[in-house]
């Protein structure tokens, strides 16, 4: 398996993590569109994270063949 992916996993079981923790249900102080406002904008910053690797990886790929 790819480091990528490894990390991408790592990632997304951290995000289950917090989303379980902060349910509103457990936390009368949050609201219901605060906590999916976080959660997806923490999964498009995972997903983006991801893309940005891939992205640079290879672009160095394509620089060590160059040589």
């Amino acid at each position: 398996m790819k480091k990528i992916n490894i990390m991408t996993i790592a990632l997304l079981a951290y995000l289950l993590v917090m989303a379980v923790m902060f349910w509103p249900g457990r936390n009368p102080g949050r609201t219901y569109r605060e906590y999916f406002v976080v959660i997806g904008v923490t999964l498009v910053v995972i997903m983006l994270l991801r893309y940005l690797r891939i992205r640079l990886l290879k672009i160095k790929k394509g620089r060590e063949n160059d040589k």
